[in-house]
């Protein structure tokens, strides 16, 4: 099958994310990639299910070590994406041999009892949340853990509906898709979870609300004032596929707003937690604390799926009915990832390196935006940027063509990230990168947009 012919959906789906069903794709294919791994990405086509943003593959790993990823011909690329997992990196040695070590004692943790493993990850996790918000409950994946949060949040309200932003990323499933806000997950699904209020997020850079907050915090409020069967609001923290960073005051008002008409503040920080933006939790950046957390991905160290949710103790009071009930629940091994997780962030002191390298990220992208008339924003925190490239800084044509050939002559050169919303260059590596890793991927970006003549 052909992947690079368009279809009339990718029109839609290109706003979402990278579907790299450019002619830049047809070149990747035909220059780039060995006969070894086209005769292996073509058995992939075959036997696995294609969807959007998944499909097609563009090569063939091997192994994954620090920060990079080796195809089987042997090439080496630095991971900018991880899908957010590796925030300390790829294959961590101690992380190796706690689950090695695991491996030959535990390995499952059947139904009704409890171990070792996931009771002291359970204590070392609710160490770093505010007091009282110290109950816990584990689940193998981000979107259970938004199932988890949404049911319980309906226990302690008894009311149905949510609010969410359109725009959103809050997982896969069913119950997932049908709070989040992104259109190509919703697309012949329906009809989906009935109760989801979407309103419009408070973004810098394009939207209906550009750089007026207020506005935003005006529409959540008038939502929450005309209906009284709300009982959460569930939102990202900081939006990690476009990175759109919502500011202190309007996290603290839109805090305020919760408490006032007495609806819980579900913060999904499953893509951003642990380090990523400098903090243990992103919530800490707005002096806010949310009732429930939703915690996964790097989590499991990159190695091992694990997500949780975190709450407060006194919402432990449902103890007859089934909130999660997932088979690898208390997993052994998933708990010893995330224990080992918060082991290293803190021998390794990757709090402090992140904000070192926060300020080095800061002012490298910063020149590129002087220097590249591309790009028409820059936005970031931590280890978590985005590029946004226009064909315009005036009217903010989305430049999507010029972004997928960026990515792939960065491919070309040996730098992985993810392209989203069709036109943001996101830019995630892994918390441990090295600065000679972070100056090496500067020198591959620099390089990429000098050969798209993106001079300003």
């Amino acid at each position: 099958m052909d992947h690079t012919k368009r279809d009339r959906h990718n029109t839609e789906s290109v706003v979402e994310g990278d579907i790299n069903l450019t002619p830049a794709r047809s070149q990747w294919l035909q220059n780039e990639v060995s006969e070894e791994t086209k005769e292996l990405l073509e058995k992939d086509a075959k036997y696995f299910m294609h969807q959007s943003m998944s499909t097609p593959c563009l090569d063939v790993l091997q192994n994954c070590e620090g920060s990079h990823m080796i195809s089987v011909s042997g090439k080496k690329y630095l991971d900018f994406h991880g899908n957010n997992v590796h925030q300390i990196g790829f294959s961590h040695p101690k992380l190796v041999a706690r689950l090695t070590e695991q491996l030959q004692n535990l390995t499952f943790s059947t139904r009704r009892y409890a171990n070792e493993t996931a009771v002291r990850f359970a204590e070392k996790l609710t160490s770093y949340t505010p007091k009282g918000l110290n109950r816990i409950l584990l689940t193998p994946n981000g979107s259970s853990a938004i199932g988890i949060a949404l049911k319980l949040a309906r226990a302690i309200t008894g009311k149905h509906k949510v609010v969410s932003f359109w725009d959103s990323f809050h997982g896969a499933s069913l119950d997932a898709i049908s709070v989040g806000g992104e259109a190509v997950f919703q697309e012949h699904m329906g009809p989906l979870m009935p109760g989801v209020e979407r309103i419009p997020p408070p973004i810098t850079y394009r939207g209906i609300f550009e750089g007026n907050e207020d506005k935003a915090l005006e529409y959540l409020q008038y939502v929450l004032e005309k209906d009284h069967q709300i009982g959460a609001f569930l939102a990202e923290t900081i939006r990690n596929t476009d990175v759109q960073i919502p500011s202190k005051k309007f996290w603290k008002s839109a805090r305020e707003l919760c408490t006032k008409h007495g609806v819980l503040l579900i913060l999904d920080e499953i893509p951003i937690a642990f380090g990523r933006t400098g903090t243990m939790f992103a919530y800490e950046l707005f002096d806010i604390e949310p009732d429930i957390l939703c915690l996964g991905k790097g989590l499991g160290g990159g190695i091992i799926p694990q997500a949780a949710i975190v709450t407060r103790e006194e919402y432990n009071k449902f103890g007859h009915i089934s909130l999660g009930h997932y088979t690898h629940e208390k997993s052994p091994l998933g708990s010893i990832a995330g224990l080992t997780l918060l082991e290293v962030l803190e021998e390794e002191n990757i709090l402090q390196k992140v904000k070192e390298d926060e300020e080095f990220m800061k002012k490298a992208l910063y020149k590129m935006h002087r220097k590249y008339s591309l790009i028409g924003d820059v936005r970031g925190v931590g280890l978590l940027w985005g590029i946004e490239l226009v064909t315009d800084r005036t009217t903010k044509e989305k430049a999507t063509a010029e972004a997928e050939e960026i990515m792939y002559e960065c491919l070309k050169q040996g730098l992985s990230f993810k392209v989203s919303k069709g036109n943001v260059l996101q830019l995630s590596p892994p918390l441990t990168i090295t600065r000679e890793e972070l100056e090496k991927a500067f020198e591959i970006l620099n390089c990429a947009f000098l050969k798209t003549n993106a001079i300003a």
